[in-house]
């Protein structure tokens, strides 16, 4: 089966989301483009994951519940599980973990949180977009306790990602992928950095508007069959970035 997928979006929770970014619209703007799957990755949150899953099974796309995850060390993270209810568990482990400020919206955007059928349910406080206290080998760890994937995002960008911060991708975790914004850069990096050559590799969107949403182009070739349910498709998903396939 061949999925078309974006697997690193950001809906109006995360502060620099576009408001308009709802869980309708994305779900609405991924059928357009033809896309299979699509991941919810807010900054250090789930929370808008539930309306998330409901908009995308109403238009026939397949949701995985993910979040982009700032290290200690500022890294950019991207965590996928394989249920929205591991990612929910998780999500409450993680509370923990933000640093503790408050979100000012004039300065940077709004936070809001939604319900079915794009209904405005409130404005979520703490900041999201700040690092949280955990270093990377532990963050790997809490997210892996939780059956989730964890693979560094956009390590082609100038910011944020691991190459930038770190200078480099420590092999001591264990990362199965890499993610990046432009897949022509794959062969660049592999030759630069060896512990991202043999991995999977997702292009992903990081879209914070709908219009930066990934068009059907980048996707995964995976044996299930046509019927396979969008748990099964989830789960395949998952484990090929994992490297259990």
């Amino acid at each position: 089966m061949r999925l078309y997928y974006d697997l690193h979006l950001h809906s109006c929770l995360s502060p620099c989301g576009d408001d308009l970014m709802t869980p309708m619209n994305m779900a609405g703007m991924g059928l357009l483009k033809g896309l299979s799957v699509m991941a919810l990755t807010d900054h250090n949150t789930v929370k808008n994951c539930p309306a998330f899953f409901k908009a995308c099974e109403g238009y026939g796309i397949v949701p995985i519940a993910g979040m982009e995850l700032s290290t200690a060390e500022d890294v950019h993270m991207v965590c996928l599980f394989p249920t929205l209810d591991d990612a929910l568990r998780f999500e409450e482990v993680y509370d923990s973990h933000r640093m503790p400020i408050d979100n000012d919206p004039e300065v940077f955007g709004n936070q809001i949180l939604m319900g079915d059928n794009d209904t405005e349910l409130g404005r979520m406080q703490p900041l999201l977009i700040a690092a949280s206290d955990l270093w990377m080998g532990d963050a790997v760890a809490l997210v892996r306790e939780y059956g989730g994937v964890i693979y560094p995002a956009h390590i082609d960008r100038t910011s944020s990602g691991i190459v930038a911060i770190l200078g480099d991708i420590p092999p001591e975790y264990g990362f199965t992928a890499m993610e990046y914004r432009d897949g022509e850069k794959r062969e660049e990096y592999e030759a630069l950095y060896p512990e991202a050559r043999g991995k999977t590799v997702v292009v992903s969107s990081d879209a914070h508007d709908l219009g930066s949403i990934n068009e059907a182009e980048h996707y995964f070739d995976l044996p299930l069959p046509e019927n396979a349910s969008s748990d099964e498709i989830r789960l395949a998903i998952l484990s090929h970035i994992a490297n259990l396939q």
